[in-house]
Parts: C-alpha cells; sequence; structure tokens
C-alpha cells in the first residue's frame, strides 16, 4: 500500500532561464545520438562477428569438456598371495559426478579407485576414503605407496626408477576396504568450471571440504554403505582435511564416521607458518633436526626414544627460554649455538652465527658438504647441484625424485585394470596449489577445533595422529604440542599420537609401513566390535 501525495503549495512561474535550459535539453540530445550513430553502427556490425566467436569458443569449451568425460566404471577381480594370506577382491575405477544443484549442469567429475575384500558381509565392512594432500596431489601416495594391494618400492626414489609395482604385504584391505579420491585438478578428475568459478567452487579452503564431503556421501549411496563403520584418511594437507571432512560428513551430509587418520598432517597453519621471530618454529622443527642427525650416526633405520625425548625437553624447556631472551643475550646463545650444534651436528660457528636458530633450508643444506637434505625425510641427500649457492635451491631429493615412476605406475595401473584415459594422470598439480584461496579469515585455517569437538560429540569416534620422526615439512613436535592443549577426550586410546622411522612419507620404510599398519588395525577393532 502506498500513502497518497501530500498537498504541497501553489506552483510558481517558471523563470525564462529555467525554460530556456529545459527547452534546450531534446536538442542536446538529439545532436548527442547523431555524433554517437556512427559509433553504435559500428558496435552493431561488429556484434555478430563477436557472438560468432563467443559461440565458437563455448563450442569448443563443450567439446573439451565432453572429451574429458570419464568412461563408465569398470570392475575386475584379483587374487594376491601375501606372506601368510591370500587376498581375493575387486578393483573398481570409477568417478561421481557433481552437479550445479538438483538437476542443474555437470560440474566435476571426481575419480575414484576401490578396493573391496570378497568375502563376509560387503554392507558391513569398515570403509576408508584416503585423501593426500597438496592442495594439488593426488592419491596416488597413500594407493600404491603405502596401503593399497600394490606398492611400488620407494626406500631411494629417482626419477628413472622402473614403475613396477610389487604385492604390498602391508596393505591395509585385509581390514577395511579402500576408496583413494583424486579431488578436482589431481589425477584424472576435472571440472567444467573455470578462472575464478574453479576456485570458488573447488580450489579453496571450505569448498574442497564441501564438495569432498558431497563425494563421498554420493559414492556411500551408490554403493549402499551406509550400514559400514566408516575412516576418513588423510596425508599431510588431506591431514588437514580429515578431521574437517569428518565434522562436515555428520553436519551437512548426514554420514557418521568412525575414525579419523591424519598422517603427517597441518593441523594448525598459524603454527606450521609461525612469523619468522616466533620461538615457535625453532621448539617444534629441533627435535625432528636431532632425529636425523641421530640416524644418520647410527646408520640404521630404529628410533633412539630416549635421545627423542631428551631433545624435546630440551627444545621446550631451556632452548624456548633462551630463545626469548632475545640474541642481545650472549650467554643465551653461547647455550643454545653449543646444544643445538651437538643435536644437529652443524658446525657450532655456523650455528652460533645464527644465534642458535637453525632454519630448515640450512639444515638440510649444510648438514653434509656438497650434499643436499631432503625437507621430506632429511636422512636421505642427493648431490646438491649449486653448493655455493646461498637458500634454497634446486630440487628435492624426495619429493621431486618420485613424482616421475609414481605417476607412470599409476598410469599403468589406469590401464591394466581396464580404464584407458587419454590424458595425463596429475600426480601433484602445482597450479591447484598455486591458485589455492586460504579465505579471508582473521586467522589462519586450523582443524584441531573439528577434532577437538568430534571426538568430544561423538563417543565412538577414535583418532591417530601419525608422523615420520625426520619430516621437516610437518614436525612431528610441533602436533605434539597441539594436542597436549586438548582436554580429556575419553582416555588415551581414542586420540593417539605416533611417531615412525622416517620422514613425510615414512611408509616408504618397510618397518614404519608395518608399524603404522599395526596401530591403525587396531583402531579399526573398536568399530567392528561396536557394529
Amino acid at each position: 500500500m502506498s500513502l497518497p501525495p501530500s498537498p504541497g503549495p501553489a506552483p510558481r512561474a517558471r523563470s525564462p532561464r529555467r525554460l530556456t535550459g529545459l527547452a534546450l535539453l531534446p536538442a542536446a540530445v538529439l545532436a548527442l545520438c547523431m555524433a554517437l550513430e556512427p559509433a553504435w553502427a559500428q558496435q552493431q556490425q561488429g556484434r555478430p562477428a563477436r557472438d560468432q566467436e563467443a559461440q565458437s569458443q563455448d563450442r569448443a569449451e563443450k567439446a573439451r569438456d565432453d572429451a574429458r568425460k570419464f568412461p563408465a566404471d569398470v570392475t575386475t577381480e584379483h587374487t594376491l598371495d601375501l606372506p601368510g594370506r591370500t587376498l581375493k577382491f575387486t578393483a573398481t575405477l570409477g568417478s561421481i559426478p557433481l552437479f550445479d544443484g538438483e538437476g542443474g549442469p555437470l560440474l566435476a567429475e571426481i575419480g575414484f579407485v576401490a578396493f573391496r575384500r570378497v568375502g563376509g558381509d560387503v554392507a558391513q565392512r569398515p570403509l576408508t576414503f584416503a585423501f593426500n594432500g597438496g592442495p594439488g596431489a593426488a592419491a596416488a601416495y597413500l594407493n600404491i605407496g603405502a596401503i593399497g594391494p600394490w606398492r611400488l618400492p620407494m626406500e631411494k626414489p629417482a626419477p628413472s626408477d622402473v614403475p613396477v609395482t610389487v604385492p604390498n604385504a602391508e596393505t591395509w584391505l585385509d581390514f577395511t576396504d579402500l576408496v583413494f579420491v583424486d579431488p578436482v585438478g589431481t589425477g584424472y578428475s576435472w571440472s567444467t568450471a573455470r578462472g575464478d568459478d574453479l576456485r570458488r567452487r573447488f580450489w579453496s579452503v571450505d569448498a574442497d571440504i564441501s564438495g569432498l564431503a558431497t563425494f563421498v556421501r554420493k559414492w556411500v549411496e551408490k554403493n549402499d554403505r551406509q550400514a559400514s563403520p566408516k575412516t576418513i584418511l588423510g596425508e599431510s594437507y588431506g591431514g588437514y582435511r580429515a578431521p574437517r571432512l569428518a565434522r562436515e560428513l555428520q553436519s551437512s551430509q548426514g554420514v557418521g564416521v568412525r575414525g579419523v587418520i591424519m598422517l603427517s598432517p597441518v593441523l594448525d597453519f598459524a603454527w606450521r607458518f609461525q612469523p619468522r621471530h616466533s620461538p615457535m618454529r625453532w621448539v617444534s622443527e629441533l627435535p625432528s633436526m636431532a632425529a636425523a642427525r641421530g640416524d644418520a650416526t647410527r646408520g640404521d633405520a630404529s628410533l633412539n626414544r630416549q635421545a627423542m625425548a631428551e631433545a624435546e625437553r630440551y627444545a621446550s624447556g631451556e632452548f624456548m627460554a633462551d630463545l626469548l631472551k632475545g640474541p642481545g643475550d650472549k650467554a643465551a646463545v653461547d647455550r643454545m649455538s653449543a646444544r643445538v650444534a651437538a643435536l644437529t651436528g652443524l658446525d657450532p660457528d655456523a650455528v652460533r652465527k645464527l644465534a642458535g636458530r637453525v632454519d630448515v633450508s640450512t639444515f638440510t643444506h649444510e648438514r653434509q658438504k656438497g650434499r643436499v637434505a631432503s625437507a621430506y625425510d632429511a636422512t636421505i641427500t642427493g648431490v646438491d647441484p649449486q653448493p655455493f649457492a646461498p637458500g634454497p635451491h634446486g630440487d628435492d631429493p624426495v619429493l621431486d625424485a618420485i613424482e616421475a615412476p609414481l605417476s607412470a605406475a599409476m598410469t599403468d595401473l589406469y590401464r591394466r585394470l581396464g580404464w584407458r584415459i587419454d590424458r595425463p594422470y596429475r600426480l601433484l598439480n602445482r597450479e591447484v596449489s598455486g591458485q589455492w584461496q586460504w579465505g579471508g579469515r582473521r586467522s589462519a585455517p586450523e582443524a584441531l577445533s573439528d577434532l577437538r569437538d568430534g571426538l568430544a560429540l561423538d563417543p565412538n569416534m577414535r583418532a591417530l595422529v601419525a608422523h615420520g620422526a625426520t619430516d621437516l615439512v610437518t614436525p612431528y613436535y610441533e602436533n605434539k604440542l597441539l594436542l597436549a592443549q586438548l582436554p580429556d577426550l575419553g582416555g588415551p586410546d581414542r586420540l593417539r599420537l605416533q611417531v615412525y622411522p622416517g620422514g613425510h612419507m615414512f611408509y616408504a620404510r618397510q618397518d614404519a609401513r608395518a608399524a603404522f599398519r599395526a596401530d591403525a588395525e587396531a583402531l579399526y577393532r573398536p568399530a567392528e566390535a561396536g557394529r
């Protein structure tokens, strides 16, 4: 309803000046239109060409998208002879489509590799969804590197390694079915979205969680696995995903999660990427440097747990206290320099010049002259291509060395299992990490709150945080300190931290891989008993 206009004063006679101005306006408009007519005509003449060009581009993009669509899912049957047992299972290579709303256009196809053990009640067998990190990494690392039925040997990687897989005695398929997921932009997974739309829908912190939660729910429904106890396994950035994904599934997709396994995770990015002057970065990294030094000294892959505990006590005790005194306190610098040099094996004078603050780049390039250690496993070294150049340079002896054989092995696995796709398998897509949208929050992303809240809400949930002792990318002591800040959530068996020999991908070592499998299997047993 509108109000009637209020009566106003009687109209006044308009001045000639105002009349003149109003009278000239139509003429001015007419002159302007006449002046613009040729340009308008040219625009109209050019519009059909531009429209045709846009339509041609749309058709080309649609043709490209049609060519990228996945073939139908393929399932094959297999029998694997392993030490002390024979494993019968099926392998399914396929995809789950994601749409823009109900009945909307196709947005993405997310590829997966699923393994299901034959026999028993399939509907209620434990089920694990596995994600790698990056962001921008495919799930091949966990699949043929760690827990799948076939494994690519990766103890001492080199780009020219023959990409031949072997039966994996440490596969988890004995106690859980496995689904390895490649997020959009990794593996063969792809999206129709581009540019800002792609980042908004998939390549951002929150959109990534939302899209992957939708994938999990649709996969569960498609395969009738609602009754299966479910576990989320994530490595590195995937370890950040895991607790957040578990919460998202429970809160918005109606899918409960019994287990969360975080392998070499970042649980709080504010802690991982501390400002240079914060003492916490030096505290969290020192025990891993000491573990690498001890490993190199012994010449084996075992861990000296007592020495690790001593390094931890020093890092969060005397070392932290001396760091807080600042580099102006010469006595504190002298104390730190002597002890840090002894722990890391670095030259004492070099450590003193750094005021006892040894960063990862210095440690990996100075520990052995002419060699460079991997930040992903500081016990693995390669030739330093620029031994006299300052700062970080060159390829990583682990991450970069393994990329070619792992990519080739996954491509071969797809071929052998009958799923041929005519485009490269993207093991590590750096475009994803380069364009990743970290959000506009005032604080950095963290998943510790989701882990805490998930465990508090669901008494059936259990969690395992797994680290390699000599990983300098995500140091184990950082998460040990973080997890110590959580309240009692129902006993130590509900949330465990385990540290194994090795680095970021500690499962490359047979002893660490076997120990990790045993710890994971223990986490699944309560889920089976509680069904």
